[in-house]
This record gives structure tokens, C-alpha cells and sequence, in this order.
């Protein structure tokens, strides 16, 4: 394809017009993988998501900006920048930015401001979004793969935080409880000494002292629960 004399659009690598281009090929992998059935004659095929465009381009720098743009490409080459590419062969492709893959330039001796070239760009495409780690190590934000919602986990980490509000719910009680036991035993002490076998208020010494330890070892699972569930 000759820039000018085909009457399309001259070809275009960032700024760097093509205007002598002589020869340019399209390539599209589809990304299909061949799957083997047994029993079955032939392969069914699935798509696991199509190869990047690749576009090889040949031609000549001439003119006046002939070293310029021979400058421009080598950078492009050498430095791995994203840039864009229009031609009429790529129109239904939809490229947005590519990639120097590899970059040739030759100069026939005794001719200054004239190179021949060869470039190959690949097509390369923005990445994804990072996938984030959800509730029970759930995957969301990478495409198609979705999170634990696509599981049938709908609400799940509205779930887990009303669990948390309960474990500390649970544990204001449990420390109330614990609070009006060490006051009860107050009173008993004053009524007649802890230690006093006639004392009246001696069972529930009794009782609290038995409490006193489950409590703080229930305090403690619901504090861990909380911490656990964020």
C-alpha cells in the first residue's frame, strides 16, 4: 500500500508521517486453544481472548524531515513508548495505542536523506483494573471472572459487619455483667467480710468468683471475633 497513490489516508506512527510507505500487513491472532475430546472427531475450540494486532510497515523516509523521522522511530523503538498508529488497513481494528516491536532502517551508501525502514508494531492496550481481595479471600474488579457475589454470596459483607456490631454488642453486656457482680461482691464484703461463713450474700461470692474467669475468656473470643471481622 503507497501512501499517496492509493488515494487513502497517509499512513501514521505518533507524528511521523509515512508518506512513502510501500508495503504494509495486518496480522490478528484469535487466541483459540484446540480442545481434545475423546471419541470425538475433529476439535471444538474456546476462546481465551484474542492476540494483539500486529502491524508491519516498509517504505521509505524522504525529503527534507527524512532524518527527523528516522530520529522519531528509533526513539519509539529503543524506549518502548505507547504511541497511536492510523492507516486504512487497521480502520475496523479499533487500535488505540501501539508498540514498537522491532525497528530496521537501512541507507544505501552515496544516498543522504533516504532510509529504508521496516517497523512492526503490536497493539497494546491499557491494563485492567487491580483485582481487590474481598470477604473469605473472594476476587472483585477482574472482568469476567467476578467476586464471591457471582457465587451466589450476595450481601455477604453486610453480613459479616452485623456480626461484628453483635460480637460488640456482646461483649458491652458482658462487661455490665461482670461489672454489677464485682459490685455485688462489694456489698457482701461490707455485710459481714468475705470470708464469713454466715455471710448472706456468700453464694453469690461464690457464683461470682466462677464467673469472673469465663468472662474473661468469653471477653476475649469476642474481642478476637470482632478483630477477625474487621
Amino acid at each position: 500500500m503507497a501512501g499517496d497513490d492509493t488515494g487513502g489516508a497517509t499512513p501514521m506512527i505518533g507524528d511521523t508521517s509515512l508518506t512513502a510507505a510501500q508495503w504494509i500487513r495486518q496480522e490478528t491472532g484469535a487466541g483459540l486453544v484446540a480442545l481434545r475430546v475423546p471419541g470425538l472427531e475433529g476439535s471444538p475450540h474456546q476462546r481465551l481472548g484474542r492476540w494483539s494486532h500486529r502491524v508491519t510497515i516498509s517504505g521509505l523516509l524522504v525529503g527534507e524531515d527524512a532524518a527527523d523521522d528516522l530520529a522519531s522511530l528509533q526513539k519509539l523503538a529503543r524506549d518502548g513508548t505507547a504511541t497511536t498508529f492510523t492507516a486504512d488497513i487497521v480502520t475496523a481494528l479499533e487500535i488505540q495505542r501501539v508498540v514498537v516491536e522491532s525497528f530496521v532502517a537501512e541507507q544505501v551508501v552515496g544516498r543522504p536523506g533516504q532510509y529504508a525502514y521496516t517497523v512492526v508494531l503490536a497493539e497494546s492496550p491499557p491494563l485492567p483494573p487491580p483485582a481487590r481481595v474481598s470477604a473469605f479471600g473472594g476476587l472483585d474488579g477482574i472482568g469476567d471472572l467476578g467476586g464471591l457475589d457471582d457465587l451466589g454470596f450476595d450481601g455477604l459483607d453486610d453480613t459479616l459487619a452485623g456480626i461484628a456490631d453483635q460480637a460488640g454488642e456482646l461483649t458491652g453486656a458482658l462487661d455490665t455483667a461482670l461489672a454489677a457482680a464485682a459490685a455485688a461482691a462489694g456489698l457482701a464484703a461490707m455485710a459481714g467480710g468475705i470470708d464469713a461463713i454466715d455471710n448472706p450474700l456468700r453464694p453469690l461470692l461464690d457464683t461470682t468468683g466462677q464467673l469472673a474467669p469465663v468472662g474473661d475468656a468469653v471477653s476475649g473470643i469476642l474481642g478476637n471475633l470482632r478483630g477477625l471481622l474487621g
